[in-house]
């Protein structure tokens, strides 16, 4: 079990790293109307190692068997290399490469804002958003909950895979 994790937790690692980095590594920057859209995509690009980790472990380490249980446990372990590539690139994107990220999305968000609510709703929702970006907008805090976020996509891919893929001995 050790092998296949570690093999298809570093390919889901690079591919996280790689792909959620992609569009800033051709340089097209930060587009927020499809950034969400590529962000998640890739993240679910990058945990489709878990699928295959789960049936390489079934079909070529275990005999054609796995449990859901095993299933589920090898593909959390893959989804944490995942979810570590895409916390690191987060981290280094929002240190380094773009450190304005947080007040641009911010500036982004309130003219949405503004332009789609009444000044008494803009007035609440942006005062509620200023202070979550406080709260939340630091790099470590945003690259910790990208990882949770890969993760939570993990559990639910785990449990697909572990369904499609378990067989019990006869």
């Amino acid at each position: 079990m050790k092998n296949t994790v570690i093999k298809y937790g570093l390919y889901a690692l690079l591919s996280g790293f790689v792909l959620f980095g992609l569009p800033f590594l051709f340089g097209m920057g930060v587009n927020f109307e499809y950034g969400e859209l590529i962000g998640y995509t890739s993240m679910v690009l990058s945990l489709l190692f878990v699928h295959f980790g789960i049936k390489h472990y079934r079909d070529k380490v275990n005999e054609g068997n796995v449990s859901l249980g095993k299933a589920i446990g090898i593909g959390m372990l893959i989804a944490l290399f995942s979810a570590v590539g895409v916390a690191v690139f987060d981290y280094i994107y929002t240190t380094q490469i773009n450190p304005d990220f947080a007040k641009e999305y911010l500036e982004y968000s309130l003219n949405k804002m503004e332009a789609n609510l009444s000044p008494e709703e803009f007035k609440i929702e942006s005062a509620n958003l200023i202070q979550q970006m406080k709260d939340y907008g630091s790099p470590s805090l945003m690259a910790f909950m990208m990882f949770v976020t890969v993760m939570i996509l993990g559990f639910i891919i785990s449990l697909i895979s572990g369904l499609i893929l378990q067989r019990k001995k006869n």
